[in-house]
């Protein structure tokens, strides 16, 4: 970002936008968040393994929403997080000082997971709204005649409103916790994406989820999918030391470990790969930075998901089929396919007819697997993603690497 448009802004906010080409990799305060949130999506995957397992159906499906209620805060903040130091320079002390209280404020949000729905509510909401409100109004002094202000003014309003409903969550439990909450994350993530109107406001000319011309956002993006799927490894991994040693566990590690790779291999073939020059040559970049940065929350979620059907499989290869474990073994690897296919979508502006074909047969596959144990729906899904990526394979076979094509 070079200057900002108005002499009000001082020298002050230019400082803190300025950066420069040797800074738009992550940092290593950056590289610290990134660590909290593993831990914080491990939580996630322990809570609702937890639960999914129980022998009350109604338990075992409000799980799968509990995934959703717990991991989109958490990401959320990543999120905006990574939009702060993508738009400023982290170099600066104020920065790093708000990245460190944003790795604060997610160990936290973590350390409450097992106990959010009944004891440790105020624990996972006060860090979040108290970061969501008070970033915003650290910065917004620094930032006179920037079109970031009024982002930030209108996200500070939109931010306030939505902690009535977190604060009312708090202050109930069990499953009224778990609704209002979700209602909230609701308003959250739509706000955002509507850019967060006020009446009376007019609309500003930047996107909450804008990018700009550098290759940190998307760089970002990149690391947050590795993220998952490092949770993902260190689920398994927790998860397996737990359990004995027998053909069964075995064979589910072996899967797990194999899921994991293929997940990796199909993101960055070859959408994944080139985000950064998409993103450059994209005709809209706020509309290019909503559709990939909800792609990515998508993908990541059904990372998540799939994790969640791993602990399932670890610990009840051969146990008795149930509908909600379906979801998440074969729902998991669909739903980050379905994140996948949107990310193409805006990279190449074309619809993945490999990975349309893959989705279709997960559902197909979930009927018969009605009647299998858990073991037999993580060897399906193994081989539904093993079978994307060796089209994938077939179809880069001899032909140069393909250069980004967004829509203009």
């Amino acid at each position: 970002m070079s200057g900002m448009g108005h002499r009000e802004g001082g020298v002050q906010g230019q400082d803190l936008l300025q950066r420069r080409e040797d800074v738009r990799q992550a940092n290593f305060l950056e590289l610290f968040v990134d660590l909290v949130l593993v831990f914080a999506l491990a939580g996630v995957v322990s809570r609702v393994a937890r639960d999914i397992v129980s022998e009350d159906v109604v338990v075992r499906w409000r799980s799968m929403a509990f995934l959703l209620v717990l991991s989109l805060p958490l990401m959320w903040l990543w999120i905006t997080t990574a939009h702060i130091t993508s738009w400023f320079d982290p170099r600066r002390r104020k920065i790093q000082w708000i990245v460190l209280a944003s790795a604060f404020g997610l160990l936290v949000m973590a350390s409450s997971l097992p106990y959010a729905f009944i004891g440790r509510g105020w624990a996972f909401v006060l860090p979040y709204v108290i970061l969501q409100c008070g970033r915003p109004l650290i910065l917004m002094p620094a930032l006179r005649g920037h079109p970031l202000r009024q982002l930030y003014r209108r996200s500070v309003l939109w931010f306030a409103a939505s902690a009535v409903i977190w604060f009312a969550g708090a202050a109930v439990s069990g499953s009224a916790r778990a609704a209002l909450w979700g209602a909230a994350v609701i308003v959250d993530f739509v706000a955002a994406q509507l850019r967060w109107p006020v009446p009376g406001m007019a609309g500003p000319p930047v996107s909450a989820w804008a990018t700009d011309s550098r290759h940190h956002l998307p760089e970002r993006y990149q690391q947050f999918l590795l993220i998952a799927l490092g949770e993902t490894v260190l689920a398994v991994g927790t998860t397996l030391t737990n359990q004995p040693v027998t053909t069964a566990t075995a064979a589910g590690l072996v899967l797990a470990f194999l899921s994991t790779v293929l997940l990796w291999r199909i993101y960055f073939y070859r959408s994944g790969q080139v985000l950064a020059e998409a993103v450059a040559a994209a005709g809209n970049r706020d509309a290019a930075g909503l559709a990939i940065g909800t792609a990515h929350v998508v993908m990541v979620l059904g990372i998540v998901a799939t994790a969640v059907g791993f602990e399932i499989v670890l610990k009840h290869p051969d146990g008795s089929p149930e509908p909600a474990w379906l979801v998440a073994i074969l729902g998991g690897p669909a739903l980050f396919l379905y994140g996948r296919i949107r990310l193409e979508r805006v990279v190449f502006d074309r619809l993945s007819i490999r990975r349309v074909a893959a989705i279709a047969a997960l559902a197909i596959a979930a009927v018969p697997l009605n009647f299998a144990p858990p073991l037999a729906a993580a060897v399906v899904a193994a081989l539904v993603l093993l079978a994307v990526a060796l089209a994938d394979a077939r179809h880069a076979a001899g032909r140069p690497p393909e250069a980004p094509s967004p829509a203009h």
